[in-house]
């Protein structure tokens, strides 16, 4: 009798346990959640209704694969480790370009497969997240869809990102540089003296793109638009909600940092060697000890550029302070699960949409950092949900450039007041 209750404590345990588990993984699965289209923010403008009309993904219900795209961590887990599936091969051409300070800038040129639609001559101008470049295998999607849409592409890829280019300087890329991206925009332009410009940024390369365009608004000519996807606009408002554990954030910025790591050291001759000035040993023996990304910030990336603080390079560096001067039609796009962009930074975002004309602002129930995975019960998509928007927003955007009123000048897209000044 001893035993067999032993061993019926034993099954219950074994019971509980397998309970516990799956509660644990219907409730990280968030099956229950319910499907919906993007919460949208935006004004009631010609130009806003038109993009909407002609590209209706954005007011569809986006629907992920059931037993697990509801989930914003296994959203991201699966970007982060698979990146996409039965990812495509584009051939491109890489292109250098010496900078002025001895770095040397690199970026993939993909030509179009196909005439676009428009008849016009467009690029896509690229800035990948966060130590990435061209040969990851969501730029790798996003490209080939683009060139079948008849796009030339333009990757960058991050200084210090590639494992077989080597640093030329002292300096690899941080938050908010934009001397690389405007490069690359620069020789596109000069190149192609036709074409018309489509920017996007994903995670950091949002930010990045965002600011390039607000710092001058000479950097606005020949761009039609400008898409975000996944950015967290304020470097330093993120910095505390980095720290919480909460949607497991303090474990991505370790998994972040550690990443960071690896690619700092994988440059370490150049960035601590003799030739460097900007680096010492205590920087170093930091680094290895470092457990954040605001560590690594604080002791290493912020002094590329000479900031003081860290206050001072994330307020610098963050688009934040610049994106309000973007006159460009803007499509900015987050997921509420992201477990990443903590939901206080999306008033940035929902609150420039209720100001500006020219901005909508689109926010998913699901999709985590840079997933937005489709289909129906297990196996998702080659392409995401994320792809064919972008794609799509470009598509109607060009379509309203050919077909738009002519009292609205490019910079003045969403302007009716200066047509119904017109008719009068």
């Amino acid at each position: 009798s001893s035993s067999l209750l032993k061993q019926t404590m034993f099954d219950g345990m074994k019971l509980a346990a397998v309970a516990t588990v799956l509660y644990v993984i219907v409730r990280c699965l968030n099956l229950k959640s319910p499907t919906a289209p993007p919460d949208l923010t935006y004004q009631d403008t010609a130009l806003n209704l038109f993009l909407l009309k002609s590209c209706p993904i954005l007011t569809k219900e986006y629907i992920p694969p059931l037993l697990w795209g509801k989930s914003g961590h296994l959203q991201t887990a699966l970007y982060g480790k698979l990146g996409r599936v039965s990812s495509p091969h584009p051939f491109g051409l890489r292109k250098y370009l010496p900078m002025q300070d001895g770095a040397t800038a690199t970026f993939d040129l993909f030509e179009p497969l196909a005439g676009h639609q428009s008849g016009e001559d467009v690029t896509t101008v690229i800035c990948p997240g966060i130590g990435n470049h061209s040969e990851k295998h969501y730029i790798r999607t996003f490209v080939d869809y683009s060139q079948k849409q008849g796009y030339r592409c333009a990757v960058l890829n991050h200084l210090g990102a590639l494992p077989n280019i080597e640093l030329t300087s002292p300096r690899m890329f941080t938050y908010g540089c934009t001397w690389e991206f405007a490069a690359m925009v620069g020789f596109i332009k000069k190149t192609y003296p036709q074409t018309k410009l489509i920017v996007v940024g994903f995670s950091l390369g949002g930010n990045i793109v965002c600011k390039f365009l607000g710092e001058n608004r000479t950097n606005q000519e020949r761009v039609l638009c400008c898409v975000s996807v996944c950015q967290g606009y304020s470097a330093l408002r993120a910095q505390e909600t980095f720290l919480q554990w909460d949607q497991c954030r303090r474990f991505y910025n370790f998994l972040m940092a550690d990443n960071m790591k690896k690619i700092i050291l994988s440059h370490r001759s150049v960035l601590f060697g003799v030739g460097s000035t900007k680096m010492v040993d205590t920087d170093l023996s930091r680094l290895y000890t470092a457990t954040s990304l605001m560590q690594i910030d604080d002791n290493i990336m912020r002094k590329f550029h000479g900031h003081n603080s860290l206050k001072e390079y994330y307020e610098k560096e963050s688009c934040v302070h610049y994106i309000h001067n973007i006159n460009v039609p803007l499509l900015l796009v987050n997921s509420g699960d992201d477990p990443l962009v903590h939901n206080s930074l999306l008033t940035i975002p929902r609150t420039l949409a209720e100001k500006k004309e020219n901005v909508i602002f689109a926010l998913t129930l699901h999709g985590g950092h840079l997933g937005f995975f489709e289909g129906a019960v297990l196996f998702p998509q080659p392409l995401t949900w994320m792809d064919k928007v972008i794609v799509g927003y470009a598509n109607a955007i060009c379509q309203w450039e050919k077909q738009k009123p002519p009292c609205q000048s490019q910079g003045a897209h969403s302007s009716e007041t200066k047509c119904q000044d017109s008719k009068s």
